[in-house]
């Protein structure tokens, strides 16, 4: 079969990866793809004139779809999501992974996200939306004046990760409110903003399957918990970044906990999705913090996570493809999913500056014959191939750096630590200029 991913990270690398796992699977096209997908087993990518978050961009790749007989493609990122671009595949006639566009509100408004919540007794932070910029100053100044702790800002709409604000004292409230709310620094998506209590805790991803069709009874598939270790340095230190590096399973996310999850979080989930009517046949993120086995949501994503996906996905030991449409035909209760055993560490190697102004177009050596010896899987995230010819992309091309998040490197381990070890020796074997990366992805939970 031939199966079109859509996107350009790291966490569409280690799809595409997957999938070339598969035997059903014959050809992966990657759009727009990036430095490692062009070089990557069965794939090809393909240029976007458009964004796939476009009307114009969806109708290039339904024609794209039908030319070249794609039986199946599969989203990464959210903004197409939040585009429609499952209303118009399915209307279309067409076999596509993620919700549609009522369910990918779930991540597109967490004014709309924290009202399910709500609605269905889903667990999470006490909070209030605000629409109006001096509403939300007086309930910020009320909340400090209480003595409470720090106060959670969530600008309502997509914001690329800058969303989200931990506010100390009032002042930093009334600047984040004042930028978001006033200023527009992130467009409209700050518009309406969420202010939330602070949970204290450590926080744990757990990505899923879900396979809901309107009107019928549907299933949530958890796959292995990971972590994000989303502070820029070392010990958590730092600004927040997209990621630094990523761990799975969890170690300290106990069977308790996993239970706890199920049954305050999961379960009343889905029960919400059915209710509601969505059409939701894709992948979950449930971003959870934990505190003595009790678990609490901080966030949905309607997709799978970056880097997470990256830690997660070489864990799976069954057939990525076959997930996929046992998620469209219903059969996802059913569906043989199986795990390997040990743990996968995943850290991120950056460009200069990150997540600030970061240098670009740096060339990227990597020895592969001592690299290869480690055993270690290299996600490329921000980085193309040098080319003035397609023929010339692939593997002999040139490496260079294009993003923040240039790459990562998933390493397996039969336990945690073995899985650091062989993921920071692989890393000794790639060089470029002002990389960056934290060191204790794994050993920290931040």
């Amino acid at each position: 079969m031939k199966i079109l991913v859509i996107g350009s990270g790291g966490r569409e690398h280690a799809i595409a990866w997957k999938l070339s796992k598969s035997e059903k699977v014959e050809k992966i096209y990657v759009a727009p793809g990036n430095g490692g997908t062009a070089a990557e087993k069965k794939c090809e990518n393909v240029p976007l004139d458009k964004s796939p978050a476009s009307e114009e961009g969806q109708n290039a790749l339904i024609q794209f779809i039908r030319r070249e007989k794609i039986d199946l493609t599969v989203v990464g990122p959210e903004d197409p999501l939040a585009a429609r671009i499952v209303d118009r595949f399915r209307v279309a006639g067409l076999a596509i992974i993620g919700p549609d566009q009522k369910a990918a509100r779930l991540e597109a408004s967490k004014v709309y996200s924290k009202a399910f919540m709500k609605k269905y007794g889903v667990r999470a932070a006490e909070s209030q939306d605000f629409s109006d910029p001096v509403a939300a100053l007086v309930y910020a100044k009320k909340h400090f004046d209480n003595g409470a702790a720090p106060l959670v800002i969530k600008a309502d709409g997509l914001a690329a990760g800058k969303g989200v604000v931990i506010a100390e004292n009032f002042f930093e409230a009334e600047t984040a409110l004042s930028s978001f709310m006033k200023d527009k620094s992130l467009g409209d998506a700050g518009t309406a903003v969420v202010l939330e209590d602070f949970l204290v805790g450590k926080e744990v991803s757990v990505l899923a399957a879900v396979s809901v069709s309107p009107g019928k009874k549907g299933s949530i598939r958890p796959f292995v918990s990971a972590r994000d270790h989303k502070r820029r340095f070392e010990g958590g230190k730092g600004p927040n970044t997209g990621g630094m590096g990523s761990i799975a399973p969890v170690p300290d996310f106990t069977p308790a906990a996993q239970q706890d999850f199920i049954k305050s979080i999961l379960e009343p989930t889905l029960r919400g999705i059915e209710v509601e009517n969505m059409d939701y046949r894709g992948f979950i993120f449930f971003g959870l913090m934990v505190h003595q086995n009790r678990c609490s949501l901080l966030e949905y994503n309607v997709r799978l996570g970056d880097p997470e996906t990256q830690a997660v996905l070489p864990l799976l030991d069954s057939d990525f493809s076959e997930l996929c449409f046992s998620i469209l035909d219903g059969s996802l209760d059913t569906f043989p999913l199986k795990w390997k055993s040990g743990a996968v560490c995943a850290p991120v190697v950056v460009a200069e500056g990150y997540p600030g102004s970061y240098r670009k177009n740096d060339t990227i050596t990597i020895n592969e014959k001592d690299f290869a010896k480690t055993g270690t899987q290299l996600f490329i995230a921000g980085a193309q191939r040098e080319t003035k010819n397609l023929l010339a992309e692939g593997e002999g091309a040139e490496l260079r750096t294009s993003g923040g998040r240039v790459l990562a490197v998933s390493a397996w381990g039969s336990n945690a630590d073995e899985a650091w070890t062989r993921a920071y020796e692989a890393i000794k074997f790639i060089n470029f200029e002002g990389m960056a990366y934290r060191k204790d992805i794994g050993r920290e939970d931040r």
